[in-house]
Protein backbone atom coordinates (compact mmCIF):
# COMPACT_ATOMS: atom_id res chain seq x y z
CA UNK A 1 0.00 0.00 0.00
CA UNK A 2 1.42 3.65 -0.71
CA UNK A 3 1.29 6.47 1.68
CA UNK A 4 -1.71 8.60 2.88
CA UNK A 5 -1.75 11.52 0.43
CA UNK A 6 -1.78 14.52 1.73
CA UNK A 7 -3.48 17.35 -0.29
CA UNK A 8 -0.70 20.67 0.72
CA UNK A 9 2.36 19.73 1.14
CA UNK A 10 6.17 21.40 0.24
CA UNK A 11 6.77 21.02 -3.30
CA UNK A 12 10.47 20.11 -1.48
CA UNK A 13 9.08 17.91 1.15
CA UNK A 14 6.77 16.21 -1.11
CA UNK A 15 10.00 15.39 -3.39
CA UNK A 16 12.17 14.33 -0.57
CA UNK A 17 8.78 11.99 -0.16
CA UNK A 18 9.15 10.87 -4.04
CA UNK A 19 12.60 10.31 -3.33
CA UNK A 20 12.36 7.87 -0.42
CA UNK A 21 9.87 5.09 -2.35
CA UNK A 22 12.15 5.37 -4.76
CA UNK A 23 15.30 4.59 -3.47
CA UNK A 24 13.43 2.33 -1.91
CA UNK A 25 12.19 0.39 -4.96
CA UNK A 26 15.32 1.11 -6.93
CA UNK A 27 17.43 -0.73 -4.11
CA UNK A 28 15.00 -3.55 -3.43
CA UNK A 29 14.04 -4.49 -6.93
CA UNK A 30 16.30 -3.16 -9.08
CA UNK A 31 16.18 0.03 -11.81
CA UNK A 32 15.66 -1.94 -14.40
CA UNK A 33 12.45 -4.17 -12.52
CA UNK A 34 10.94 -0.82 -10.60
CA UNK A 35 8.71 0.80 -12.31
CA UNK A 36 7.07 4.69 -11.77
CA UNK A 37 3.48 3.06 -11.14
CA UNK A 38 5.01 1.48 -8.10
CA UNK A 39 7.39 4.43 -7.30
CA UNK A 40 4.24 7.28 -6.90
CA UNK A 41 1.59 4.16 -5.45
CA UNK A 42 4.59 4.00 -2.54
CA UNK A 43 4.82 7.40 -2.10
CA UNK A 44 1.44 8.47 -2.24
CA UNK A 45 1.62 10.67 -5.05
CA UNK A 46 -0.02 9.94 -8.37
CA UNK A 47 2.49 8.75 -11.81
CA UNK A 48 2.36 12.32 -13.57
CA UNK A 49 3.13 14.07 -10.63
CA UNK A 50 6.33 12.27 -10.12
CA UNK A 51 7.04 13.52 -13.91
CA UNK A 52 6.24 16.83 -13.24
CA UNK A 53 8.86 16.81 -10.70
CA UNK A 54 11.26 14.32 -11.39
CA UNK A 55 10.77 14.17 -15.62
CA UNK A 56 11.65 10.59 -16.19
CA UNK A 57 12.83 7.36 -14.82
CA UNK A 58 16.37 8.51 -15.25
CA UNK A 59 16.54 11.74 -13.50
CA UNK A 60 14.97 10.15 -10.80
CA UNK A 61 17.04 7.66 -10.29
CA UNK A 62 20.05 10.17 -10.85
CA UNK A 63 18.55 12.35 -7.56
CA UNK A 64 18.34 9.30 -5.84
CA UNK A 65 22.37 8.83 -6.28
CA UNK A 66 23.27 12.29 -5.85
CA UNK A 67 21.21 12.08 -2.44
CA UNK A 68 22.47 9.38 -1.43
CA UNK A 69 25.82 9.82 -1.86
CA UNK A 70 25.95 13.65 -0.78
CA UNK A 71 24.51 11.91 2.82
CA UNK A 72 27.30 9.42 2.92
CA UNK A 73 30.05 11.51 2.69
CA UNK A 74 28.28 13.56 5.18
CA UNK A 75 27.93 10.87 7.66
CA UNK A 76 31.64 10.23 7.28
CA UNK A 77 33.27 13.60 7.63
CA UNK A 78 30.61 14.33 10.13
CA UNK A 79 31.66 10.97 11.84
CA UNK A 80 35.49 11.67 12.39
CA UNK A 81 36.59 14.30 14.72
CA UNK A 82 39.91 15.83 13.92
CA UNK A 83 42.24 16.19 17.16
CA UNK A 84 42.11 12.86 17.94
CA UNK A 85 45.27 10.44 17.23
CA UNK A 86 45.57 9.10 13.59
CA UNK A 87 44.29 5.89 14.09
CA UNK A 88 41.21 6.64 15.93
CA UNK A 89 40.07 9.35 13.39
CA UNK A 90 40.30 6.27 10.68
CA UNK A 91 38.60 3.67 13.08
CA UNK A 92 35.30 6.89 13.13
CA UNK A 93 35.08 7.41 9.98
CA UNK A 94 35.34 3.87 9.25
CA UNK A 95 32.63 3.30 11.97
CA UNK A 96 30.30 6.31 10.66
CA UNK A 97 30.50 4.42 6.77
CA UNK A 98 29.79 1.35 8.07
CA UNK A 99 27.29 2.57 10.15
CA UNK A 100 25.15 4.78 7.21
CA UNK A 101 25.63 1.69 5.10
CA UNK A 102 24.21 -0.34 7.37
CA UNK A 103 20.76 1.75 8.57
CA UNK A 104 20.50 3.13 4.56
CA UNK A 105 21.05 -0.31 2.80
CA UNK A 106 18.47 0.20 0.09
CA UNK A 107 20.72 3.60 -0.06
CA UNK A 108 23.97 1.80 0.01
CA UNK A 109 22.11 -1.03 -2.92
CA UNK A 110 21.67 2.13 -5.17
CA UNK A 111 25.39 3.38 -5.12
CA UNK A 112 26.85 0.13 -5.19
CA UNK A 113 24.99 -2.15 -7.27
CA UNK A 114 22.85 -0.63 -9.06
CA UNK A 115 24.29 2.38 -10.32
CA UNK A 116 27.55 0.77 -10.94
CA UNK A 117 26.11 -1.95 -13.52
CA UNK A 118 23.95 0.45 -15.98
CA UNK A 119 26.44 2.50 -17.43
CA UNK A 120 27.07 6.17 -17.89
CA UNK A 121 25.86 9.04 -16.19
CA UNK A 122 24.87 6.77 -13.47
CA UNK A 123 28.84 5.34 -12.91
CA UNK A 124 30.03 8.85 -13.04
CA UNK A 125 27.63 9.80 -10.01
CA UNK A 126 28.86 7.12 -7.87
CA UNK A 127 32.66 7.69 -8.91
CA UNK A 128 32.28 11.04 -8.06
CA UNK A 129 31.51 10.51 -4.94
CA UNK A 130 33.86 7.85 -4.55
CA UNK A 131 36.57 10.11 -5.04
CA UNK A 132 35.62 12.69 -2.67
CA UNK A 133 36.25 9.82 -0.08
CA UNK A 134 39.30 8.55 -0.95
CA UNK A 135 40.51 12.18 -1.22
CA UNK A 136 39.16 12.00 2.94
CA UNK A 137 40.77 9.09 3.47
CA UNK A 138 44.18 10.64 1.75
CA UNK A 139 43.93 13.33 3.76
CA UNK A 140 43.83 11.38 7.16
CA UNK A 141 46.78 9.37 6.14
CA UNK A 142 48.98 12.42 4.84
CA UNK A 143 47.91 13.72 8.56
CA UNK A 144 49.37 10.23 10.23
CA UNK A 145 52.41 10.42 8.42
CA UNK A 146 52.70 13.61 9.57
CA UNK A 147 52.55 13.10 13.12
CA UNK A 148 54.93 10.09 12.87
CA UNK A 149 57.48 12.07 10.80
CA UNK A 150 57.03 15.58 11.29
CA UNK A 151 58.38 15.54 7.97
CA UNK A 152 56.24 13.29 5.82
CA UNK A 153 57.98 11.39 3.28
CA UNK A 154 55.43 9.28 1.69
CA UNK A 155 55.22 9.55 -2.07
CA UNK A 156 52.03 11.04 -2.90
CA UNK A 157 51.06 8.07 -5.68
CA UNK A 158 51.55 5.67 -2.73
CA UNK A 159 49.52 7.34 -0.21
CA UNK A 160 46.63 7.92 -2.76
CA UNK A 161 47.15 4.15 -3.57
CA UNK A 162 46.28 3.19 0.33
CA UNK A 163 43.41 5.10 0.16
CA UNK A 164 42.35 3.64 -2.93
CA UNK A 165 42.72 0.52 -1.35
CA UNK A 166 41.26 1.54 1.86
CA UNK A 167 38.09 2.99 0.17
CA UNK A 168 37.68 -0.15 -1.59
CA UNK A 169 38.16 -2.51 0.83
CA UNK A 170 35.35 -0.87 2.65
CA UNK A 171 32.93 -0.96 -0.08
CA UNK A 172 33.33 -4.33 -0.57
CA UNK A 173 33.21 -5.03 3.40
CA UNK A 174 29.82 -3.01 3.62
CA UNK A 175 28.45 -5.39 0.98
CA UNK A 176 29.08 -8.45 2.83
CA UNK A 177 28.14 -6.94 6.43
CA UNK A 178 25.08 -6.24 4.49
CA UNK A 179 24.15 -9.70 3.63
CA UNK A 180 25.52 -11.27 6.40
CA UNK A 181 23.58 -11.96 9.67
CA UNK A 182 24.95 -10.36 12.89
CA UNK A 183 27.28 -8.53 11.30
CA UNK A 184 27.32 -5.00 13.11
CA UNK A 185 28.77 -1.70 11.39
CA UNK A 186 31.29 -1.84 14.65
CA UNK A 187 32.32 -5.40 13.82
CA UNK A 188 32.81 -4.60 10.06
CA UNK A 189 34.86 -1.54 11.18
CA UNK A 190 36.98 -3.28 13.55
CA UNK A 191 37.59 -6.06 11.07
CA UNK A 192 38.45 -3.41 8.55
CA UNK A 193 41.15 -1.04 11.58
CA UNK A 194 42.41 -4.94 12.00
CA UNK A 195 43.08 -5.71 8.42
CA UNK A 196 44.18 -1.72 7.21
CA UNK A 197 46.31 -0.14 10.84
CA UNK A 198 48.24 -3.36 11.21
CA UNK A 199 49.85 -2.45 8.01
CA UNK A 200 49.54 1.45 8.14
CA UNK A 201 50.92 1.59 11.54
CA UNK A 202 53.99 0.25 10.66
CA UNK A 203 54.14 2.41 7.92
CA UNK A 204 53.67 5.43 9.54
CA UNK A 205 56.26 4.30 11.96
CA UNK A 206 59.08 4.28 9.09
CA UNK A 207 58.94 0.73 9.13
CA UNK A 208 57.30 -0.65 5.96
CA UNK A 209 56.97 -3.48 4.08
CA UNK A 210 59.71 -3.94 0.95
CA UNK A 211 59.20 -6.58 -1.77
CA UNK A 212 62.49 -8.75 -2.19
CA UNK A 213 65.30 -7.00 -4.64
CA UNK A 214 65.40 -8.25 -8.16
CA UNK A 215 67.68 -10.85 -8.93
CA UNK A 216 67.84 -12.57 -5.07
CA UNK A 217 68.92 -15.85 -5.27
CA UNK A 218 66.37 -18.15 -3.84
CA UNK A 219 66.97 -21.20 -2.09
CA UNK A 220 67.45 -24.47 -3.86
CA UNK A 221 65.36 -27.22 -3.53
CA UNK A 222 66.79 -29.70 -0.59
CA UNK A 223 66.72 -32.85 -2.36
CA UNK A 224 64.62 -35.74 -0.52
CA UNK A 225 66.73 -38.20 1.02
CA UNK A 226 66.39 -41.91 -0.32
CA UNK A 227 64.59 -44.61 1.64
Amino acid sequence: MGAVKNKRMPRAVREQQMLDAAVRTFGQRGYRAASMDEIAELAGVSKPLVYLYLNSKEDLFTACIRREAKSLTAAVRAGVRHGLPADRQLWEGLRAFFSHTAENPDGWAVLHLQARTHGEPFAAEVFAMREELVQFVTQLIVVAAREAHRDPSLPAREVAGLAEALVGAAESLAAWANTTPGVSARQAAATLMNFAWAGLGTLMQGRPWSPPATGVTEIPPQPVAEV
